[in-house]
């Protein structure tokens, strides 16, 4: 999922999946880290590419799951 817009800066990506991290101050996020959590709990992980000023992308990874069919 991406965006063209302000991008994030590097020194914020660190903790944007804190809880309640909020660049302004003003808005308690707790989106991106409860997506973050639900993710890993299935075994994938979050990557994020930001650019200022180009944007950001953000890409989910889940581990591939094989399951067995069994015909009756």
């Amino acid at each position: 999922v991406g965006d063209t817009g302000p991008g994030i800066e590097p020194e914020i990506m660190e903790k944007i999946f804190e809880p309640f991290y909020s660049k302004d101050g003003e808005r308690r996020g707790l989106g991106l880290s409860v997506a973050h959590r639900i993710v890993e709990d299935h075994g994938g992980r979050i990557e994020v590419d930001s650019q200022p000023g180009q944007g950001t992308t953000f890409e989910l990874i889940f581990p591939a799951v094989r399951r067995e069919l069994h015909m009756e």
